[in-house]
């Protein structure tokens, strides 16, 4: 018989060994996408096919199964912490147990191998090449959905899998509320005169804009001996533990803040994994709850402080600095305006903060159509087109631009792209509430984002993901989650940009 001392150390011991590997594929992962040659995805799908097949009979087997069976029985003799523990890694076991092994680990060789194939066929804009890959990872996740829960519609699954709770119900009525206030909104916008951002393209060293990334992960008070910097084709952030977090960005020499925007981006989903308790550490509580609440973070750094009049002000003279020629006449109010121009375009994470979520949108729908088989992969880049013709007025030209911009299909994220839009949301109702407790746009202006990091460090990081991510927000702000706090600060800040009545 087992007693709960001895079911305690093992499933320590069983957290332990999922993030030795985890960390090990992790590493694997980064190495890919940030310094390996081009042409190194073989020697990759080999290792990954090894270590994916091992994690997955380390996870599920009989022995894990009687343990996580004892546990749950005997919830009453842990703590919070440990109950949490096993609430989470049994929802994990019998939905990962429903996969049969040599499923998982194909999977998982199939994406590694998509990885390569989508950079490369984004590059030579070759939708073609990329095709197979896709359709193949869009059938494994009908099937996985379909293993997870095949009562569920599989589109739901599959965003559960990233939102916990999360339904093509509760989404529709969210998009549909941002469709009335945003659309109208854009249209009274582009009857206006634009403003002049010229000065933000033209040449820009790169050694130049490195510093300056630099300069912004200190100011947002990021750790750099736990925190490093890649560049990569799509910027992205990953967490091995708390003590070692990678952003990635991508410099491009003609424009001087493309770059700007992905650091402070990537720099919030840093700080809520370096924020998270110690006592999480290398347990299945450890890190972020769900892509939402990142990007709550993320896009909470990046637009409302980023993109606010203070922290546009305070980082000038660093851009004067570095770019003299091109920032010497520029006003820290014409830098405010340039940054928060509103202009429907292409690429998502180029995107204005006003039009950001018509491109998640597109996005929503045409994933639920895939995955429903109403849409089938070949006919995706003239779905595509329409749709960005549809809500943002614009025609695409190739396909590079167009539905191979994103990583995360070749990555396998059906029911991710939700999760921005959502975060988006969650920040603006998060400032609300931390308004209540301080200044915040004052702490900005005195070029101290400290009070912010210790709000968010006291009210959301430190949790790790001891909470559901809607309980976490309730926990966080007192009250469910309301997108209005959204489309009014939307309204707010545009409407004063463009003097619209």
């Amino acid at each position: 018989m087992m007693d709960i001392k001895t079911a305690v150390a093992k499933l320590d011991e069983l957290q332990k060994i999922q993030y030795a590997y985890s960390h090990a594929m992790g590493i694997v992962f980064y190495d890919a996408v940030t310094t390996a040659p081009k042409d190194t995805a073989e020697g990759r799908g080999v290792a990954l096919g090894i270590l994916s097949g091992e994690m997955y009979r380390k996870f599920i087997n009989p022995e894990v199964d009687e343990l996580l069976t004892f546990l749950s029985g005997n919830m009453s003799e842990l703590d919070d912490h440990r109950k949490r523990e096993v609430e989470l890694l049994k929802k994990d076991f019998d939905r990962t147990k429903k996969i049969p092994e040599n499923e998982y680990v194909e999977y998982q060789m199939l994406l590694n191998e998509a990885d390569s194939v989508w950079h490369k066929a984004k590059e030579e804009n070759d939708f073609e090449s990329f095709r197979p890959c896709l359709e193949k990872i869009v059938a494994f996740n009908r099937k996985m959905a379909a293993y997870y829960d095949p009562e569920k519609d599989a589109y739901d699954v599959l965003l559960d899998l990233y939102e916990e709770g999360l339904t093509q119900e509760t989404a529709d009525a969210f998009f549909l509320k941002l469709r009335e206030r945003i659309v109208p909104l854009l249209e009274e916008i582009m009857k206006k005169d634009q403003i002049d951002d010229s000065f933000l393209y033209g040449h820009f060293d790169i050694n130049a804009q490195r510093q300056f990334s630099d300069y912004l992960m200190e100011k947002m008070c990021i750790d750099r001996s736990h925190c490093g910097i890649g560049e990569t084709e799509h910027p992205f952030t990953t967490n091995f533990n708390k003590k070692d977090v990678r952003i990635t960005t991508n410099y491009h020499e003609d424009n001087a803040v493309n770059s700007m925007f992905s650091v402070v981006h990537e720099g919030g989903h840093a700080l809520y994994e370096l924020g998270s308790g110690d006592e999480h550490e290398y347990t299945a509580v450890a890190g972020g709850v769900s892509m939402g609440i990142h990007e709550s973070q993320s896009r909470f750094f990046e637009n409302i402080i980023g993109r606010s009049r203070p922290f546009v002000k305070n980082v000038l003279p660093k851009l004067k600095e570095l770019f003299p020629e091109q920032f010497r006449t520029v006003t820290a109010e014409q830098l405010y305006r340039a940054v928060n121009k509103v202009e429907p375009g292409l690429i998502r994470i180029d995107a204005d903060e006003l039009t950001y979520s018509l491109h998640i949108m597109v996005r929503y729908e045409l994933e639920k159509q895939l995955i429903k088989g109403t849409l089938e992969v070949k006919d995706l880049p003239d779905a595509w087109a329409a749709k960005m013709k549809e809500y943002l007025g614009v025609d695409v030209p190739d396909d590079k631009r167009g539905c191979l911009q994103d990583s995360h299909w070749s990555s396998g994220s059906f029911g991710y792209f939700p999760s921005y839009a959502l975060g988006s949301a969650y920040g603006a109702q998060i400032l609300k509430k931390m308004e209540e407790d301080f200044d915040v746009y004052k702490a900005v202006e005195d070029d101290d984002l400290s009070p912010i990091v210790a709000w968010l460090t006291e009210h959301i990081w430190q949790y790790g993901k001891m909470y559901a991510p809607g309980a976490l927000l309730e926990k966080c702000v007192g009250a469910p989650f309301d997108p209005q706090y959204y489309v009014d600060y939307l309204e707010t800040k545009f409407r004063d940009l463009y003097s619209i009545d």
